[in-house]
C-alpha cells in the first residue's frame, strides 16, 4: 500500500517522533509506514485520518 504520510508529516512540521506521539506509537513505527514496510491496521488508519483531517482514502492507496 502506498501513503503519503511522510508528506504530509513533513507539511506539518512534525518529527516521526512529534507524530509517533500523536498517534500513540513509536517512531519506528511512524517510519516502517512511511517506507512502506508496515500497513497499519484500520483503527490506526482511522487515527491518522483525524489527525491529519483527511479521509483515508486520501492518505493511503491501494497498490497492485
Amino acid at each position: 500500500m502506498k501513503n503519503r504520510l511522510r508528506e504530509l508529516r513533513k507539511a506539518q512540521g512534525w518529527t516521526q517522533s512529534e507524530l509517533g506521539d500523536r498517534l500513540g506509537i513509536s517512531r519506528q513505527s511512524v517510519h516502517s509506514i512511511e517506507i512502506g514496510k508496515y500497513d497499519p491496521s484500520l483503527p490506526l488508519a482511522f487515527t491518522i485520518s483525524e489527525v491529519f483531517g483527511m479521509a483515508i482514502e486520501q492518505i493511503f492507496e491501494k497498490t497492485k
